[in-house]
């Protein structure tokens, strides 16, 4: 099989949609469509499902996706692997963080990594815990920062950081000029939280266990699929929420927004470095390993999983 149709045909899965997958490879959108019917011809299976605008893969499709991942990343790591051998660093790095590793930790990251290495590319996706753990598993992404441990087996998790939930509320709401609430006060208010899968939602389901409580206790009135999206849905005045301190920093300080210590339950996790075990690891996927660990550090004595 051609590698190129496999990235081609692996784009047009991801993105669901030719012209995206024509967009982001700089080809037409009749190119990408010619190299898809190419290799279904070639395997003699239909790989994608045509839904009016968007495709999705068919059963088969699914199965050579898994394969086409890997192979793709074994390319990759092939043409690292020959870089390095010649004192270069090159190519693409894909890494992963779920929404708060993502958005707040991660770029930073990434900009000193790439002032150190300047002839190198990142993509950096982003996604839920899950998600994210999912892709370090398929091989979608070789490195990811998420915030909840791996449960797969085939993954690595290895502490990183801590990360502190608070309790946050509208400017304007009259908890605004406090310090702390209860969990009894939070259970009368209307709650916000993020999607099932989420790290943040995983720690406070986990405070909540440990003294005995769930949120069937609670008044929750919206599940949203970003911290950026229960933020503006605080900001509104539909809930409140608890969401990790770094995330609502600016808006604390704009005003726009308030946090406070929820008393008697500390809400906190760690961040984990998500490696997958047995897979071979590219030179550079293991270059930013040994950069981010030393950039943060690795908590000492940190288990795995």
């Amino acid at each position: 099989m051609d590698l190129r149709r496999l990235e081609i045909f692996a784009k047009v899965a991801e993105l669901g949609s030719f012209s995206r997958a024509a967009e982001a490879l700089f080809l037409t959108q009749p190119t990408v469509s010619e190299h898809v019917r190419a290799l279904e011809d070639e395997l003699g299976l239909p790989l994608l499902d045509r839904l009016g605008r968007g495709t999705t893969p068919t059963r088969a499709g699914q199965l050579l996706l898994g394969y086409a991942t890997r192979m793709l990343a074994l390319g990759r790591e092939a043409r690292q692997a020959m870089d390095q051998f010649q004192g270069r660093m090159l190519g693409e790095l894909i890494i992963g963080g779920s929404t708060i590793p993502g958005e707040y930790v991660l770029p930073a990251v990434v900009g000193r990594f790439k002032r150190k290495y300047p002839e190198i590319s990142v993509c950096l996706l982003i996604g839920s815990s899950q998600q994210v753990s999912d892709w370090a598993e398929q091989g979608r992404v070789e490195v990811g920062v998420v915030g909840a441990r791996a449960a797969a087996r085939a993954l690595e998790s290895r502490s990183l950081m801590s990360d502190e939930l608070v309790v946050v509320v509208a400017g304007d709401h009259p908890w605004a000029g406090r310090a702390t609430v209860t969990v009894e006060d939070l259970r009368d208010e209307p709650l916000i939280l993020r999607e099932r899968g989420s790290g943040s939602r995983k720690a406070f389901e986990d405070a909540l266990a440990r003294v005995g409580l769930d949120l069937g206790g609670f008044r929750v009135v919206g599940e949203m699929g970003s911290t950026q999206a229960v933020k503006q849905g605080v900001c509104a005045g539909v809930g409140v929420s608890l969401i990790s301190k770094r995330a609502v920093e600016d808006e604390c300080r704009a005003g726009r927004l308030a946090w406070l210590d929820l008393q008697g339950l500390e809400v906190s996790r760690d961040f984990y470095l998500v490696t997958h075990r047995e897979r071979s690891r590219a030179p550079l996927a293991q270059a930013f390993l040994e950069f981010i660990e030393s950039e943060i550090g690795v908590q000492p004595g940190s288990p795995t999983s």
